[in-house]
């Protein structure tokens, strides 16, 4: 799997991840988090639990991915790691969720999410799913702002907590149908 990807059209290229990318996996998705959520989630939390935290949850989903439940998608830009997108399976609705979709801070705008989320509708697609669907804090406003230029649509709110303290999760969904 390759795309052209950034204002640059650096080559990117993509593969299924394994059980064996699941520490690189949390690394990225810690370093994402610690980037974005900063000023949102307590920097202690950010700073020293969100690597364990990330790493226990991929190694709980280490099944999963082998047998399919999860699909995960690593983004790689001359062969190292710089982003992913986790889907599940269609759901009674025929939508995928999208659980996770990152790109390391220094590749934000280099066309890694476009890439992957790309890859993720084609995925969606060939499993008879009609939407893509995925939740984002509230106070995440890049991240809002790049499902929306792509015609993604907000569907509603839930109070969750991260990193100890509450936060509003929005829905959004991209329909393809």
């Amino acid at each position: 799997m390759t795309q052209r990807a950034g204002k640059n059209s650096a080559r990117i290229t993509l593969r299924h991840a394994t059980r064996d990318d699941i520490d690189v996996i949390a690394a990225m998705h810690a370093e994402s988090w610690a980037t974005t959520y900063r000023g949102a989630l307590p920097d202690d939390y950010l700073d020293r639990d969100v690597l364990d935290e990330r790493t226990a949850a991929w190694n709980a989903h280490a099944d999963d991915i082998e047998s399919g439940g999860r699909t995960v998608v690593m983004a790689e830009f001359e062969g190292e790691p710089v982003g992913f997108v986790c889907m599940l399976q269609p759901d009674e609705d025929h939508s995928v969720h999208v659980d996770n979709l990152h790109a390391l801070p220094a590749f934000k705008g280099a066309g890694i999410g476009t890439a992957l989320l790309a890859y993720a509708k084609e995925w969606a697609i060939a499993r008879g799913a009609t939407s893509l669907k995925l939740w984002v804090m509230d106070s995440n406003a890049a991240a809002i702002g790049f499902y929306r230029s792509r015609g993604w649509v907000e569907e509603g709110a839930a109070d969750d907590t991260m990193g100890g303290v509450p936060i509003v999760a929005l829905l959004y969904r991209l329909s393809f149908a």
